[in-house]
């Protein structure tokens, strides 16, 4: 994805109130070998950005005065009650060197499987992002989770998901991502008829 950002100059409170009401957003591009560049992008090509979950877990390409960087969306700030981004935060992207990243999961197959099916369980998602590192080529938009044969009162946690190559969990535990709760009428029901 592409962001096309413009430098500022002017610095401070006053300066970032000015530019948000004329219909831009202030914010910072730091990292790698540079110094951190002080930038302004267009509002609303950048709230609807920021509406798309890949613009989250991308490696983004922003465009200053005309010269392309790789960056990772690291922070923004929004306003507590408008539709309004206030701030946002960029980190420059080398190459060579492994990233931290929150990655979403896609989850699918739950309807079809034994746990709902058989048991009559629901598929409860304890998490739905996990922590991975891996070099900025490697980085998945999502990592997709197939819970085609999860079966009643089993669980699937953190190393049963196959990741792509080249990208490693942060995590030295092995937390639990999805849990199969079997309501217990339904068990209770398949007890009495045998």
């Amino acid at each position: 994805m592409k962001v096309v950002a413009t430098s500022r100059q002017e610095q401070g409170s006053g300066a970032s109130r000015r530019l948000r009401r004329a219909g831009q957003v202030p914010g910072i591009v730091y990292g790698g070998s540079a110094t951190p560049a002080s930038i302004q992008i267009e509002h609303n090509p950048l709230w609807h950005a920021l509406q798309k979950e890949a613009f989250h877990s991308s490696i983004l390409d922003l465009e200053i005065d005309g010269k392309t960087e790789k960056v990772l969306l690291r922070d923004f700030q929004s306003h507590a009650y408008k539709p309004q981004i206030l701030h946002i935060d960029f980190q420059r992207v080398d190459a060579q060197s492994k990233i931290h990243m929150r990655v979403p999961l896609h989850f699918h197959g739950e309807e079809n499987s034994p746990a709902v099916k058989l048991s009559g369980g629901l598929i409860s998602h304890v998490i739905t992002e996990i922590d991975v590192t891996c070099l900025p080529g490697d980085l998945p938009e999502f990592i997709s989770v197939d819970l085609s044969s999860l079966e009643g009162g089993k669980s699937v946690h953190v190393n049963d998901i196959p990741l792509p190559k080249g990208v490693t969990p942060v995590s030295h535990e092995n937390p639990v991502v999805v849990t199969v709760i079997v309501k217990g009428g339904a068990a209770a029901a398949e007890g009495e008829e045998k």
